[in-house]
């Protein structure tokens, strides 16, 4: 049986997500990996799961309940559409470590990134106006 969430407390200085279950497991889950790893079937696909990049800054604006199974969460980038459930929470949390590590290697084998894109503002020299 799923153990059942007794607590969420957001930390958005830190991007994390502290997780406590009724079975006293207690998990540190950071944004990044939250994010990326969305049960949503945006990145999900159709059984081939997307690689999100450039989520190293990305945070939760937001947390909703759905009934007292789950939480929607919001993220700053716009994505909303994942349901994390206490099942999934769960078993993030257990196996984040495994989660990571997979995620950094197919950031390498892609040749991507975590770091966010930055807006450039592209001025252009008009030697006319010298």
């Amino acid at each position: 049986m799923t153990p059942s969430v007794t607590g969420l407390k957001l930390k958005q200085g830190s991007r994390v997500l502290e997780v406590q279950f009724d079975n006293g497991d207690h998990f540190v889950l950071a944004c990044e990996l939250l994010r990326v790893c969305s049960p949503s079937a945006e990145v999900h696909g159709h059984g081939k799961p997307v690689l999100v990049t450039n989520k190293r800054e990305v945070n939760i604006v937001k947390i909703e309940p759905v009934g007292n199974y789950a939480v929607k969460l919001v993220f700053d980038d716009g994505h909303d559409s994942g349901l994390y459930s206490w099942k999934v929470l769960h078993e993030m949390g257990r196996n984040q470590e495994a989660l990571w590590a997979d995620y950094l290697a197919r950031l390498k084998a892609a040749k991507a990134s975590r770091e966010p894109m930055i807006p450039l503002k592209v001025q252009f020299f008009d030697p006319d106006q010298s």
